[in-house]
């Protein structure tokens, strides 16, 4: 027995080992790192204050906040959202931008799911929330076989906050590295100056 108990840890470290550490928040320049696996929260974005918050999908929202993460359906605070035809922030910030393009957040009682219980029986729970259209076409999600295809778009989304201010979005990843999809890296620039 001491002789095993002796060898503990003397291989930690040798093999890889996937990160399972999925920390919610800013934690790198220009990075977010969220949880969004849960089907019944939001997780609540502020550029400014460079803070995330999560909450249920019936609680009311923090009172700062910009985007809001549910799964990978997007909404917004006020604010408008357009895809740009880049994949890179500095040839997004030279993008031309026609205010018609930009896209504000929609009222939806069949896009947010929040009850998956009853999927084999052919439908599912939702909820009534806003939802915007442009910035959650970040991760396309083709149900239309089993598994679904996950598809990211590798676009950047300029978000035009109603304070004046901007800022530029792209989803990196939408699973850890085992794996488990709901786990996001979205990269940033705030202020975005287009």
């Amino acid at each position: 027995m001491g002789l095993l108990s002796a060898c503990n840890g003397i291989l930690d470290g040798i093999y890889d080992e996937p990160d399972n550490e999925n920390n919610t928040g800013f934690e790198n320049e220009g990075e977010i790192f969220i949880d969004a696996t849960s089907y019944t929260q939001w997780v609540y974005i502020d550029f400014s204050e460079r803070s995330t918050v999560t909450l249920g999908y019936d609680e009311d929202a923090p009172q700062n906040w910009d985007i809001a993460v549910h799964r990978y359906d997007v909404k917004t605070n006020g604010a408008k959202v357009v895809e740009t035809n880049y994949s890179d922030f500095d040839q997004a910030i030279t993008a031309t931008i026609d205010e018609a393009d930009l896209v504000s957040d929609i009222w939806t009682t069949n896009q947010i799911v929040i009850d998956m219980s009853t999927m084999m029986d052919g439908y599912l729970g939702y909820t009534e929330s806003s939802y915007n259209p442009e910035l959650s076409k970040w991760l396309n999600v083709d149900t239309s076989t089993m598994p679904p295809i996950y598809t990211p778009s590798g676009k950047v989304y300029i978000v035009y906050l109603p304070d004046g201010t901007r800022a530029g979005v792209k989803l990196l990843n939408f699973m850890n590295d085992m794996q488990v999809k709901g786990y996001m890296t979205i990269q940033y620039m705030y202020p975005f100056n287009h």
